[in-house]
């Protein structure tokens, strides 16, 4: 075997083993390492701990989460420490419910999901600025979508009565729907009628 033919050889086994590496490597990170959901869930979790006021007044606070097998929003109660300004503790609802139920009710929101912007207008009108990720891992269909908007609405009308209703923003744009069904191209009144009553 001649040098040249040599020099190939062990420059093509340098190259397979580094190959060799790089697929081991790619491999651990696509199934061995804990998925994405888990972070994002803990990420949006020490968010709303953040947000918590040292001292704010703590009291309980009314969120609502989808069951879509009922066809309504669940009420769940949570203890707050309230922020003063109203735009965060909008943020402080909307966190809470990107956390996810503590009853096991559906997601309302990806925990991706982070509010970019909030605004509350002087008529009452919230606009909420979510990122991209709110149509991303998002359960289709018509039931789900409006039950999702109507937990986010009634949740954030109940608690922070200087809101009347919301806008929903995605990358600061207006859209027209939330993945094809829902019409947010209007501004959202609360419907007490899509809440499970106890009766």
């Amino acid at each position: 075997m001649t040098g040249r033919a040599k020099l190939l050889l062990v420059v093509l086994l340098i190259g397979l083993a580094a190959g060799g590496i790089y697929l081991r490597s790619l491999f651990k990170r696509v199934y061995v390492e804990a998925p994405p959901r888990a972070e994002d869930a803990a990420r949006a979790q020490l968010k709303q701990i953040a947000l918590q006021a040292n001292n704010g007044t703590t009291q309980l606070a009314t969120l609502f989460f989808p069951a879509i097998d009922e066809g309504k929003i669940m009420p769940e109660t949570r203890s707050v420490t309230w922020a003063k300004s109203d735009a965060d503790r909008v943020r402080q609802i909307v966190l809470a419910l990107a956390e996810g139920s503590h009853q096991g009710y559906g997601r309302v929101l990806p925990a991706s999901t982070s509010l970019r912007a909030v605004f509350i207008g002087s008529d009452g009108t919230a606009f909420l600025d979510l990122s991209s990720d709110m149509l991303s891992d998002f359960e289709p269909g018509i039931q789900s979508e409006t039950l999702a908007i109507y937990s986010i609405v009634n949740s954030i009308t109940i608690n922070i009565p200087a809101v009347k209703r919301v806008q929903f923003l995605i990358q600061g744009q207006q859209v027209e729907t939330l993945d094809g069904h829902a019409d947010l191209t209007a501004a959202f009144l609360p419907d007490p009628g899509k809440v499970k009553s106890n009766q």
